[in-house]
């Protein structure tokens, strides 16, 4: 649907919004919302976030001097409108497409993005880089870090700010609070207060009270600076970034400009040092009824009908691997009253949502904090229950220390859920499970298990579930199954053992994961060209089967791993094994098709599969290559 947008038209970059009165700014919001509402509209993405900032990116293009003064997105994923007014409008309904726009800022694709972001909570730490940087190079620019109530409940953002309120270089925090979790604003009082206390002439007399009480003694100093502060704290709501040593100003409308931009003018201007937090109230999905209405369901979106706000999924005949995990876990939790769960933030996301309706008081989302989550999970364990930590792949590299220390050292039995395994589409390298395998099959103890449909996924529920022994974790992708007939129960896999779904005589494919299915068509094809293929699931990238493995390679003249995963995982496990064992320096070849060495740009899943080579085609070829040698020409002849 066209949206008429006579004014956003004029503006390429905002140096042209700059040029407008601020009167002017008001119809430009209206327009830019409803241009990205449309966009977004036709490509799916992340829409309420966007629309909840509309006014607050109007306000910050209008008043700083971007690209010059740095504008840094926490999680980006709230940045569609910040893309629409810096050069890439023409290129929006490309976004999360192939060969498009990222669903999130990336430095690589405009000048305008000065720090790529879409895992939560960096924003603070990277802008006080850069404000330190630009302080050491003697520059005057300023450096504005948004960040939203969300990602305030992760460790690293409170790390950054308390190493920033000890330092003297100027940074610019906006607290963008689409909750109301910490304060709501108050009318015409609270911007009243807030554009009192960002004005320069409070500043000043604020900064002259500091110079006069410091000629004070240093306990006495102290005492009154602390009291001022307290005080002030108390009527705004500000005493705890007070303590962390920002300056706060706020609560104010976000989607108020005559309250935006006569304060953030203030804080840009200010001439006292130290950094200042400006906390704004926003309103996820601000403008458009059914986000406003369902913040969580148009948080992601799919394509959707502008006007009735329908999302267009198509059916399916398969369950989503997320869903079978929540139900699957929710038939072990009945039978076993230990069994708890743990999500960071993510209970939609997870299908933790699901088991807190049946276990509330069983389930625990610890906010956007992975590596407390983790921690957590471990002295749960240590006390005898059985924790469920359903983390995205992506997002558990953020608790890998944890991982590592707290519950692999101590052999602690924390089950890991990790959803999201391999490649995910539209959100890209930033959100691809590609390393879980690696990073965890390198630790002792661990048990790593991967599912190559949603039928093992119940099986591997309850394995886990089964397993008291120490830490195990088991991987599955995004969307739905394969479509098999699903087991009333899950059954308990013996550890460390795999299965033979087709024999044959000559290749080997011993598949880890959902590339399972395309190493069955694989196997049609190579059949056609009368290679006698035999198909192994492996189930288990740590340990792997032994047995199995010296089986396939003993009786085929080629062994082929698959895995959706980087290098150095499963494939690299069984390498070790047969190379230690002496099994390479026989007849058989040994081959591993692993994801590629590099970022994969987003694309449908199918097509990043087949540019990694890991689809029907990629496994053919990689065998014709493979058996490419003038003998073994000669014999398939």
């Amino acid at each position: 649907m066209a949206v008429a947008t006579p004014l956003l038209d004029t503006i390429r970059v905002p140096a042209d919004l700059r040029k407008l009165e601020p009167s002017q700014l008001r119809q430009v919001a209206e327009e830019l919302r409803a241009e990205t509402i449309d966009a977004v509209s036709v490509t799916g993405g992340h829409l309420g976030a966007g629309l909840g900032v509309v006014e607050l990116t109007v306000a910050l293009h209008y008043t700083f001097s971007t690209p010059d003064d740095r504008v840094i997105w926490d999680v980006g994923h709230q940045a569609y409108p910040h893309k629409i007014l810096t050069g890439r409008r023409d290129r929006i309904r490309t976004l999360r497409q192939g060969g498009g726009l990222s669903g999130f800022t990336k430095r690589a694709e405009s000048e305008f993005d000065p720090f790529g972001a879409a895992h939560s909570s960096t924003s603070i730490s990277a802008g006080l880089g850069m404000a330190v940087a630009r302080d050491l190079a003697g520059g005057k620019n300023h450096v504005v870090a948004v960040i939203g109530d969300g990602a305030m409940s992760a460790g690293m953002a409170y790390e950054a700010m308390n190493n920033a309120g000890a330092m003297h270089s100027r940074l610019i925090v906006i607290l963008n609070d689409n909750d109301m979790s910490i304060a709501p604003p108050v009318g015409g009082m609270s911007a009243y207060l807030a554009r009192l206390a960002s004005s320069r002439t409070y500043l000043s007399l604020r900064d002259f009270g500091k110079q006069l009480t410091k000629k004070l003694p240093k306990r006495l100093d102290s005492a009154i600076t602390r009291a001022v502060e307290h005080a002030r704290g108390y009527v705004t709501g500000g005493t705890l970034f007070e303590e962390l040593g920002f300056y706060y100003v706020g609560p104010i409308d976000g989607h108020n400009l005559d309250h935006l931009l006569p304060v953030l003018r203030n804080v840009r201007d200010a001439e006292v040092g130290g950094p200042i937090l400006v906390h704004v109230v926003t309103q996820k999905g601000k403008g458009y009824a059914p986000a406003e209405a369902s913040a969580d369901k148009y948080h992601g979106v799919v394509k959707f009908d502008v006007i009735t706000g329908k999302q267009a999924k198509p059916p399916s005949n398969a369950p989503s691997y997320t869903k079978v995990f929540a139900q699957s876990l929710i038939r072990e939790a009945e039978a076993d009253e230990k069994i708890v769960a743990i999500t960071a933030a993510m209970p939609a996301g997870t299908g933790l949502d699901l088991f807190g309706q049946a276990f509330p008081t069983r389930t625990f989302d610890v906010g956007i904090a992975e590596q407390h989550a983790v921690t957590f999970a471990g002295g749960l364990a240590a006390e005898g229950y059985k924790p469920f930590c359903a983390i995205y792949s992506t997002f558990l590299q953020r608790g890998y220390d944890q991982l590592a220390h707290d519950v692999a050292l101590q052999n602690l039995p924390v089950r890991f859920a990790m959803d999201r395994a391999g490649l995910v589409g539209a959100d890209g390298p930033t959100h691809a499970g590609a390393y879980d395998l690696a990073y965890l099959c390198c630790l002792p103890n661990m048990v790593v298990m991967a599912a190559a449909d949603e039928a093992e996924l119940v099986h591997m529920v309850a394995t886990a579930a089964a397993h008291n022994s120490g830490p195990i974790a088991f991987r599955y992708p995004r969307g739905e199954g394969v479509g098999v007939e699903m087991p009333e129960r899950g059954e308990v896999l013996e550890i460390g053992k795999g299965r033979v779904l087709r024999e044959g005589k000559e290749i080997a494919i011993l598949s880890l994961g959902t590339r399972l299915s395309e190493a069955l068509k694989a196997a049609d094809e190579l059949e056609k060209l009368g290679l006698s293929t035999t198909i192994a699931d492996a189930r288990f990238a740590k340990p792997i089967d032994t047995a199995l493995v010296r089986d396939l390679a003993t009786r085929h003249s080629l062994l082929i791993t698959i895995e959706e995963g980087s290098v150095g995982g499963f494939g690299a496990q069984v390498m070790q094994f047969m190379s230690d064992e002496g099994l390479l320096d026989g007849k058989v070849k040994l081959r591993s098709l692993v994801l590629p060495d590099r970022y994969q740009d987003q694309d449908k899943p199918e097509r990043m599969y087949a540019d990694a080579g890991l689809d029907a085609k990629g496994i053919v070829e990689t065998v014709k290559r493979a058996l490419d040698t003038a003998a073994e020409r000669a014999i398939r002849a």
